[in-house]
This record gives C-alpha cells, sequence and structure tokens, in this order.
C-alpha cells in the first residue's frame, strides 16, 4: 500500500472512530477540552506522517497514537507545574484545573507504574487491555477484532486486571 494511499485510509478510520479515540483522550487527561487538543494533534500526526510502514491494523494504530500522546501530553504538564512563578508579593499564584502540582505528580507516576505493569504482559493480553479500557471494546467485539473466543478476551482481561491490582493501593495512598 502507498505512503499516500495509508495515510488516507489512517485519516479516514481516524474521522470515522473519532467519539472512541476522543474517549480514549479523555480518559487520560481528564478532560474534554485537553482530549480535543490531544485528538486533534494526533490526527496531524496520523494524516502527516512519511515513510510508514505497512499498518496491519489501523484502528489499534489510531487508539496507540492517541493514547501515547495524551500520556505525553500528561507528562509535559506534570512537568511543567512543577515550575513555580513567584509574584513581587511572595504569593504562590494558583495553579491552572485547581490542582496541585504534587497530586499531578503523583497521578503521572500512578500512570507510569500502571504502564510498567502493563508493559510487562504479553502483548495481546495488553492489546486486549486497552481495546477493552481505553477503546470501549465489548469482550465480544475484542474477540473478533483479534480472532479468539470471547472467553479467552474475559481470562486476558482478569489476568491484566489482577496484574495492575497493586497500583489500587497507589491510588488510595494520594
Amino acid at each position: 500500500m502507498s505512503v499516500e494511499l495509508q495515510q488516507t485510509v489512517l485519516g479516514d478510520i481516524f474521522i470515522e472512530h473519532r467519539a472512541q479515540l476522543r474517549r480514549i483522550a479523555q480518559k487520560i487527561v481528564g478532560t474534554s477540552h485537553l482530549a480535543d487538543e490531544v485528538i486533534q494533534d494526533a490526527y496531524l500526526k496520523v494524516v502527516e506522517m512519511t515513510g510508514v510502514r505497512d499498518i496491519l491494523k489501523p484502528f489499534c494504530y489510531c487508539c496507540q497514537v492517541v493514547r501515547n500522546m495524551a500520556l505525553d501530553h500528561c507528562r509535559r504538564q506534570a512537568v511543567e507545574s512543577s515550575y513555580r512563578i513567584y509574584p513581587d508579593d511572595g504569593e504562590l499564584p494558583q495553579v491552572s484545573g485547581g490542582s496541585i502540582p504534587d497530586h499531578q505528580l503523583h497521578g503521572m507516576q500512578v500512570i507510569d507504574a500502571i504502564d510498567r505493569i502493563l508493559c510487562g504482559l504479553p502483548s495481546r493480553t495488553r492489546q486486549v487491555f486497552e481495546l477493552s479500557r481505553l477503546g470501549g471494546l465489548t469482550q465480544r467485539d475484542i474477540a473478533q477484532e483479534i480472532g479468539c473466543s470471547a472467553t479467552l478476551v474475559n481470562f486476558m482481561l482478569r489476568d491484566a486486571t489482577q496484574a495492575i491490582a497493586c497500583c489500587r493501593e497507589l491510588v488510595d495512598i494520594g
């Protein structure tokens, strides 16, 4: 498939599944406004890429691009919020969104911990988890997407959920 045709296909898939991709971004960044920014950046990245290898599962690829861009946005925001500006009167200015930078940093640490755990899972289990939790697909849809039974999808989701259960303690602490 030529690069131009693949860019067109990816762009069409991105537009067709925009609402679903937006939900993925919103689950990570927290607000619909930020999710819209992430989606716009991800769309531009997908349609402007050059020299791309053949992509076997374009929808999954688009989901991954959105997920990565949303995580990058959160990481960037955590770093930016760690810089403080002291006005002349010595008072700290209000942080946009009413959030304390330490809480944002803790949230990013939790996301990083979950990401590390998911990276340790078999790739198919991680894909199933992401399609379910980030993509919003049903177990039946996931089974059709990856070519296995819904029962196997159920077991893979259970395994992934058990693997990240230790991160609940991190969430309760913060």
